[in-house]
């Protein structure tokens, strides 16, 4: 652990309970930042299923169909 590391989570030490877990929340939150590079490649790998489901290459499920599946399934097990 860093020297920076080990002085702010002394200092977080210090806050409230209640105050710890907004600083945690806030923490977290900024490691879920958008990401426009990752957003695009997400984009895109959309467009080609959706493209491959039109064209007939994929097919689709309805999911109703799938849930009732899945429900024998775990019922077998």
């Amino acid at each position: 652990m860093s020297e920076r590391i080990r002085h702010l989570s002394l200092e977080a030490r210090k806050l409230t309970p209640a105050e710890r877990a907004e600083l945690i929340d806030n923490l977290l939150a900024s490691l879920d930042e958008p990401d426009a590079r990752i957003d695009a490649v997400w984009a895109e790998e959309a467009e080609r299923r959706l493209q491959l489901v039109d064209s007939g290459e994929m097919p689709t499920r309805d999911a109703a169909e799938v849930m009732a599946e899945l429900r024998r399934r775990q019922h077998s097990q």
